[in-house]
């Protein structure tokens, strides 16, 4: 059952069994790294979010990797000029291609 309890809700629609999930400590590292873009805050958040010490936070957030902020944000203006209407795009970079020396070999089916 690997931690999960077995609750059972009943709705309207009968009963609804329900998984629940224990919180790990990369979850709550992301959820710290999109609050603050300081690394002994993100530290301190994550901690408090999962009741652990914030030296052992710590040293996993060092482990991880910088969240990317590679989104490109462009303000546009559209209509006419006694009402125009704003809008975002946002985009994010392309995905990185694997040279072909690192692709597992492809099997071809006849």
């Amino acid at each position: 059952m690997s931690g999960n309890s077995k609750k059972t809700w009943n709705t309207k629609y009968g009963a609804r069994r329900v998984r629940e999930e224990a919180p790990v400590l990369a979850e709550a590292i992301v959820a710290a790294q999109g609050l603050s873009d300081n690394i002994d805050e993100q530290a301190d958040i994550a901690a408090s979010l999962m009741g652990l010490p914030r030296e052992q936070v710590y040293a996993e957030l060092q482990k991880m990797a910088p969240r990317s902020k590679d989104v490109v944000r462009t303000v546009a203006f559209t209509g006419p000029a006694s009402a125009p209407r704003t809008f975002v795009v946002e985009r994010k970079t392309t995905r990185r291609i694997i040279p072909a020396a690192n692709r597992p070999a492809r099997s071809v089916s006849a």
